[in-house]
């Protein structure tokens, strides 16, 4: 496992850069599956708009203004953490060998961040000012759902972080009450349906807000979503953030299938669950006493399965919501399959005594199946919802 990019760029490349331990790995797959989904969306908007399921809106800017205030104060805000502390974290001792404990404690360069801070202000300054008119212009411009884009992957992903973090520590009060403060600032610790359900509500305000049809935009989501599961499943695995299955004592089921295809210790995880091994020294020094079921790797294959089958049958699909409804039809039944070899909290007082996540699987489920029987009662073709 790599608990950060120093290790995975060390048994790749052989090179040793320490300033890597600054970069959680599931932080950045995370990232990466952001971006990744940020150009699926960007590529279905784009179609449906030429299906005229969208429609632009006129905006006005001003062009030729100089820096404001407010876009000054935030480049002195932003640069002067950037320099504070990850500047900071190559000239503070001993930063790098615990970089998630530094990064949330209060030491830093307090010389760095200001530095950071005066060259990142200029820049902003520098910027506006070689476009800077005598009388600032106002001009209108359509501006479509492609061209939004960037804002809503922002809205998904920082609403989406606080809801993965709000459901998991629902789900896992006990250890939230032992450690308050480790839970909300551990880079594991995340359940996907809670990211989805408050990012879902965070961006329908949104395009609600700009006229961005909901029923066409949640079509356009349903391969997207998909994707960055796919994806973002990648940076659980590769770290090992705990989101393994239960223990599997016969690994091979297919006899060409490596071990650890289908039972791993998740060597060296970022969670530092398990026992220690044998001569390995410093941080992320432990493995699982006996091989689990490694859920994080069926449900990137099998994600990436269903993503490849919607993408490829989507352009033939113009009634709205049905996308929508094999999402959640998708979602829900990948989902519940992988709850039964995955190691979770069970809700003793529910009869069948079910998790979470299983018990949002089966909403999933039935919401998908309703959509797919009442959308075409629900949503005509040229709807306006």
């Amino acid at each position: 496992m790599y608990p950060n990019l120093y290790f995975l760029i060390r048994d790749i490349f052989g090179v040793q850069l320490s300033g890597l331990q600054l970069v959680n790995t599931f932080g950045f797959f995370v990232a990466l599956a952001f971006v990744g989904s940020g150009f699926v969306l960007h590529s279905e908007l784009k179609r449906k708009e030429k299906l005229g399921e969208f429609t632009a809106i006129e905006e006005e800017i001003i062009i030729g203004a100089p820096a404001t205030w407010g876009e000054l104060a935030t480049s002195l805000i932003f640069g002067f953490l950037f320099g504070y502390k990850l500047v900071g974290a190559f000239l503070v001792e001993g930063a790098l060998s615990n970089p998630p404990l530094f990064i949330f404690s209060s030491q830093g360069s307090m010389g760095a961040g200001i530095l950071v801070a005066a060259v990142m202000t200029y820049l902003k300054w520098k910027e506006k000012d070689k476009v800077k008119l005598a009388v600032p212009e106002k001009k209108r411009l359509l501006v479509w759902p492609h061209d939004r884009v960037g804002d809503i992957v922002l809205q998904a992903a920082l609403w989406g972080f606080i809801g993965a973090k709000i459901f998991h520590n629902l789900e896992n009060l006990n250890d939230f009450a032992k450690d308050p403060w480790g839970s909300l600032i551990a880079f594991s610790g995340l359940t996907f349906y809670g990211g989805l359900i408050v990012a879902t509500i965070a961006i329908i305000i949104y395009i609600k807000k700009y006229k961005i049809r909901v029923i066409h935009f949640a079509d356009a989501m349903a391969p997207t979503m998909l994707f960055a599961y796919a994806a973002g499943r990648i940076g659980c695995h590769m770290s090992g953030d705990g989101d393994w299955g239960i223990v599997n004592l016969n690994p091979k089921p297919f006899s060409w299938l490596p071990d650890w295809a289908c039972a791993y210790q998740y060597p060296n995880n970022v969670v530092n669950e398990g026992v220690r091994i044998a001569g390995c020294f410093g941080n992320y020094c432990n493995q699982l006493p006996f091989p689990v079921y490694p859920t994080t790797l069926f449900e990137i294959i099998g994600t990436f399965v269903l993503f490849l089958i919607m993408w490829s049958f989507r352009k033939k699909v113009r009634q709205p919501g049905i996308l929508t409804g094999v999402y959640l039809v998708f979602a829900g039944v990948e989902r519940l399959l992988v709850e039964q070899i995955r190691v979770n909290n069970k809700y003793d007082f529910l009869p069948l005594q079910p998790t979470q996540a299983e018990l949002i699987s089966v909403f999933l489920i039935i919401f998908g199946i309703v959509f797919l029987i009442k959308s075409k009662s629900w949503f005509k073709l040229n709807t306006t919802i």
